[in-house]
């Protein structure tokens, strides 16, 4: 019956999962500004899109790559576009967006047909859950009976909630009532929600959540990058289109270049990553060295650590959510199998 309930959420779900999307704005370049030049470039895949222009902080590789010239060195020409569930999958299922960065609840839209393949980590976590400052919920034993804002049902807070509650004992299954989630549009109107006791725990993106912590409106109870069952282990993930990596594994493998020197200049040059975030108003913060704090909490590789066991690291942790989502019954394939299937390694080189 839980496989069965979970499934239907799933099916309701219309929004497809990213990092990048669910604290979304319209920041960052307009549609139809393409890549930042480099000397006596030639585009050898000519221009693309990429979809980068929501307004989340953990999104960061996309902005570098875009403003370093990253992307134009490997031979794009890229243009940042803001794409909502039907363009992303039109996009990748016929190879007009090569690539998008996602978290974990992108697998079950991969079960239900959308047609891309994992190829590289992206980082370890963006999403804290937040709680009144007098409100006495302090460890996940204290969720059973309370609401829980999320921003979507069947979307990555969600997701991250029910994995949180399932292995401390407590049902995430809306049949047995042991919890309810509320959805809220938006992450604002979710903070709004907690605050006047509508929600007893509001699951926030970044930079929102950090936000309100600095300023001492909640108290943080879960960071997914620090909880024992979530750290070390990636949550957002590169997935290609299929049709490219049949088509030109090549160009996905460019495109991988692109990203990890991004992610490794980030993990070199936080502050000044920062800068261009949010001068360039990528990203919805003002304070530049709580921004600063959270790109480095969120393990972006360094170059040392892209070697040649990081394509292990990536598929040991498709597996372990694989794992995790199917045992609280978000997933109905044979785990292993369907591990196997989603994830793809690609000869990178330098």
């Amino acid at each position: 019956m839980k496989k069965k309930l979970f499934a239907m959420i799933i099916a309701a779900v219309t929004v497809m999962a990213s990092c990048s999307v669910s604290e979304g704005n319209d920041s960052g370049k307009d549609s139809g500004e393409t890549s930042p030049k480099t000397e006596n470039t030639e585009y050898k895949y000519g221009s693309i899109d990429i979809p980068g222009k929501d307004g989340a902080l953990c999104g960061a590789p996309i902005y570098i790559a875009y403003e370093n010239g990253y992307f134009a060195e490997e031979g794009f020409d890229v243009n940042l576009i803001s794409a909502d569930f039907e363009t992303r999958k039109i996009g990748l299922n016929n190879g007009t967006i090569p690539i998008v960065n996602g978290d974990f609840q992108f697998f079950p839209s991969i079960e239900n047909g959308i047609d891309v393949k994992v190829v590289d980590g992206l980082h370890e976590g963006c999403i804290k859950f937040a709680v009144r400052p007098d409100s006495d919920i302090s460890t996940v034993d204290d969720l059973k009976g309370k609401k829980i804002g999320v921003d979507e049902i069947g979307g990555t807070p969600h997701q991250v909630a029910s994995l949180w509650l399932e292995n401390a004992g407590i049902s995430a299954d809306p049949a047995d009532g042991e919890v309810t989630f509320l959805p809220y549009s938006d992450g604002n109107l979710e903070f709004e929600a907690l605050a006047n006791g509508e929600i007893d725990v509001a699951a926030l993106w970044d930079p929102l959540g950090s936000i309100h912590e600095k300023a001492g409106d909640v108290k943080i109870v879960f960071d997914l990058g620090t909880d024992p069952y979530f750290e070390d282990h990636f949550c957002c993930f590169l997935y290609a289109s299929t049709k490219v990596l049949n088509d030109d594994p090549d160009e996905v493998a460019a495109l991988l270049r692109a990203y990890r020197k991004a992610q490794e200049w980030l993990y070199e040059n936080p502050e000044e990553a920062v800068d261009i975030i949010v001068d360039k108003n990528y990203a919805s913060i003002e304070d530049k060295e709580l921004a600063a704090d959270l790109i480095k909490s969120y393990g972006f590789p360094s170059a040392a650590e892209h070697d040649e066991n990081w394509d292990a690291h990536v598929e040991s942790d498709v597996k372990y959510f694989v794992d995790g989502l199917s045992k609280i019954g978000y997933l109905e394939s044979d785990p292993d199998e369907f591990a196997k299937n989603i994830y793809q390694k690609v000869e990178v080189g330098k």
